[in-house]
């Protein structure tokens, strides 16, 4: 690849390369606080559709080490959601040494919340809310949970914000930095958020968990526990690795649920979803 770029983002390290410049450009930006990786332990590639497709129309395939036969190409000028969905999918179909959950993950006083849930259920938002409120931030796609002892690991990668929710986040958070807005993408409009400064500086140190959190955006107030039994169900649905990793990731996955508190809630806006985590989190 003409243009390469590489970042760590937690435990990981990434090599991105492209035929274009604007898709690494746009990552040295946004990523321009995130350290460079001693190691790659994935590639991304970014390659033009077809030579002639440089230049006309020009588009880029989303490849790597890992790739799925049936991913489509995307425009140039979505080139840097190609690279985020590129270095996710490498994550998702690759990475062995942690329980991977996709969820959201904020962090106080050692402890983590892990919120997981269906796209649109708001777990991006409230995790970028309340890293604006003091908690730290740890993630919003993935959740790393080391095999051995538990403990959840942060992958604070930017933070995707999705169609009425950047208009939420940009008005409370007004001097944060925020990538350039896509619109009309595969997944509406998109715009990137650049995690907070302690969350990147932080990134290597891990949390305990301590609450699990199914939102779900859009209805009444409305809260539930819910039993292990179905928790455990969820997250397994919510894992990419889970039967990749056999007894181990089984071990830790019966262990996060028999020890952690699990409750779903709906929530009908951002500030009640944040009065309902708080109120849930002073609870424990």
């Amino acid at each position: 690849m003409k243009h390469v770029a590489a970042v760590r983002v937690g435990p990981i390290g990434f090599r991105v390369g492209s035929d274009f410049a604007a898709p690494i450009a746009a990552l040295r930006a946004l990523y321009a606080d995130y350290p460079v990786p001693e190691i790659a332990h994935f590639t991304v590639r970014l390659p033009a559709v077809a030579p002639w497709r440089r230049f006309v129309r020009p588009a880029v395939n989303i490849a790597g080490d890992y790739m799925l036969p049936d991913t489509a190409p995307l425009p140039l000028a979505h080139g840097l959601l190609a690279a985020e969905m590129a270095m996710n999918l490498q994550v998702a179909l690759g990475h062995r040494r942690h329980l991977l959950l996709h969820a959201s993950c904020v962090e106080r006083d050692g402890r983590a919340l892990i919120m997981t849930g269906e796209s649109g259920a708001g777990k991006s938002t409230l995790a970028a809310l309340l890293g604006a409120r003091g908690w730290r931030f740890m993630g919003d796609e993935f959740v790393l949970l080391d095999t051995v002892s538990g403990e959840a690991y942060a992958f604070p990668r930017l933070i995707s914000l999705k169609n009425e929710a950047i208009a939420v986040v940009e008005r409370a958070l007004p001097g944060e930095r925020f990538g350039p807005m896509l619109r009309a993408t595969p997944k509406g409009d998109i715009r990137h958020l650049v995690p907070f400064r302690d969350a990147i500086a932080r990134m290597d140190v891990p949390a305990t968990p301590a609450l699990l959190l199914f939102p779900s955006f859009g209805s009444a107030r409305d809260v539930r526990e819910v039993g292990v039994a179905e928790a455990f169900v969820r997250l397994t649905q919510a894992s990419t690795n889970y039967a990749a990793l056999g007894e181990s990731g089984f071990r830790v996955l019966t262990d996060l649920v028999g020890r952690v508190p699990a409750r779903a809630i709906d929530y009908p806006d951002g500030e009640s979803g944040l009065a309902m985590v708080e109120a849930l989190w002073s609870a424990l």
